[in-house]
């Protein structure tokens, strides 16, 4: 299947390893070029010479008031156009309620939220019809996550903020979606995994509730990104697509 991404150029956010990187991945397999970022200038660089002359890296933290502006502007620079945006960024600390302090609250929101709000903002300022952009949240939209608290608060609101967006901007023919990953194989689930005594333990046990009974592999994430953003899935907006081996049960 042709998802007419040949040449469609895309800014990814927290590209440089996980998630992002899996999306980044299949965007430029199927010929769209990117613009990938990471906090890090040697590690954004290192994504973007991995993936070949379609990409180049820009050292970028998501919090910084500036960076969309400098995102789009790289796009445009580097390949002429600028057709969406995937939304990323490495999780917020684990911990329970009474753990975490006022400062990681502001400095996730900052990152996780207000973050991905202006960089949507100045997408939309840009973009024409035809264009997207796409959210990477989490399963904890639906059902709170254990030991995930801030990721429990801050994703179901920017799962909110991306619905009311799809309506501001379904007028003008520019899409949003939201992807929601569960138990990827990624180094941040991995870590997670890792918290506990007996990180095998824990894993077998989260497979147990996943009906697939495996972990999902960073590039099946990457596939249904890729799919979302492109050109194929063209009738489809407001919409948070979970990819999660089944471990959602609700409709």
């Amino acid at each position: 299947m042709d998802l007419g991404l040949k040449d469609r150029v895309y800014v990814v956010t927290g590209a440089t390893r996980g998630l992002g990187n899996a999306a980044a991945r299949e965007l430029v397999a199927d010929g769209a070029k990117v613009v990938v970022t990471g906090r890090d200038e040697e590690r954004a660089a290192g994504a973007a010479k991995a993936l070949g002359p379609d990409a180049v890296g820009v050292a970028v933290d998501n919090a910084d008031p500036e960076a969309p502006a400098r995102l789009i502007a790289a796009a445009r620079n580097a390949f002429g156009r600028f057709d969406g945006v995937l939304v990323s960024v490495g999780g917020p600390p684990p911990g329970f309620a009474a753990d975490i302090s006022d400062e990681q609250w502001r400095t996730a929101f900052e990152s996780v939220f207000l973050g991905a709000v202006r960089l949507a903002r100045a997408a939309a300022a840009e973009l024409e019809a035809g264009g997207v952009i796409g959210f990477v949240l989490s399963g904890s939209v639906h059902e709170p996550i254990p030991a995930l608290t801030v990721s429990n608060g801050l994703r179901p609101g920017l799962a909110g903020f991306a619905k009311s967006l799809s309506d501001e901007l379904g007028p003008r023919g520019i899409r949003v979606v939201g992807v929601l990953p569960a138990r990827i194989d990624t180094d941040r689930v991995r870590e997670l995994d890792g918290l506990s005594a007996d990180p095998e333990a824990t894993r077998a046990a989260n497979e147990s509730r996943i009906p697939l009974r495996r972990y999902g592999a960073p590039e099946e994430f990457g596939r249904v990104a890729a799919f979302l953003l492109s050109p194929a899935a063209s009738y489809l907006t407001g919409i948070m697509v979970p990819v999660d081996g089944g471990m959602r049960h609700g409709f």
